[in-house]
């Protein structure tokens, strides 16, 4: 993998300190927050048959929908986990309250991304939930856990700095730069967003500072 002279981690402060005007970081939680040890995986939930993406409406010029998908009724219907809830947080706290991510914010725990993730954005992040994670074997998920450099890559692959793009402006770019580097190719499958072969179970969950699109599969660099 070629790499810049500058880390990932360093590109992502980067790209969050040019975007808008700066403010104080609303963060919740910070790096010690998350469980220092691997959530173990969700059980598999019964997805509910698809829904159809909601009515789009213009807001500062960006593209807000609702959140819609094939796994959206797995999301809690109240509190700091539910829709309403994480879009009071920035991403990291967000996600914090949100079960289904709970080995995502372990690994970003570990990472040292937590403050950096509930900076101003805004983001577009891919979440994987806890059974995208599962799918890696467990000495190998561990060892990523463990290896600071390779977790980062892997976890800057899932975002796009400067832009908090839903689930229709992905699909209408076909192709977004993360702040890893590298591009993600985004296609639909039915009105689903599917990216790099992930597909969305839930599109275009909104928290303070970030559309967010729950995804089955660990995006790899």
């Amino acid at each position: 993998m070629n790499r810049s002279h500058t880390s990932p981690r360093r590109a992502l402060v980067a790209a969050s300190a040019i975007s808008l005007s700066l403010f104080a970081a609303a963060c919740g939680s910070d790096s010690k927050a998350a469980s220092p040890t691997v959530a173990p995986a969700a059980p598999a939930t019964s997805m509910a048959p698809e829904t159809t993406m909601a009515p789009a409406t213009t807001m500062a010029g960006a593209t807000m929908l609702q959140p819609s998908g094939p796994g959206c009724s797995a999301v809690p219907s109240t509190g700091m986990g539910s829709f309403n809830g994480m879009g009071l947080d920035p991403a990291a706290t967000a996600a914090s309250h949100n079960p289904l991510l709970a080995t995502l914010v372990t690994a970003v725990s570990k990472a040292g991304l937590v403050e950096t993730l509930n900076g101003p954005g805004p983001f577009t992040i891919f979440a994987p939930v806890n059974d995208a994670f599962a799918k890696i074997p467990a000495a190998k998920l561990q060892s990523i856990l463990a290896d600071t450099k390779t977790l980062t890559s892997i976890l800057t692959y899932h975002v796009v700095a400067g832009s908090s793009m839903s689930s229709a402006d992905l699909i209408k770019a076909g192709k977004v730069t993360t702040v890893n580097g590298k591009d993600l190719t985004i296609t639909s499958d039915g009105g689903t967003l599917v990216v790099n072969g992930a597909k969305a179970l839930c599109m275009d969950v909104h928290t303070k500072n970030a559309t967010v699109h729950i995804i089955d599969t660990v995006l790899v660099p």
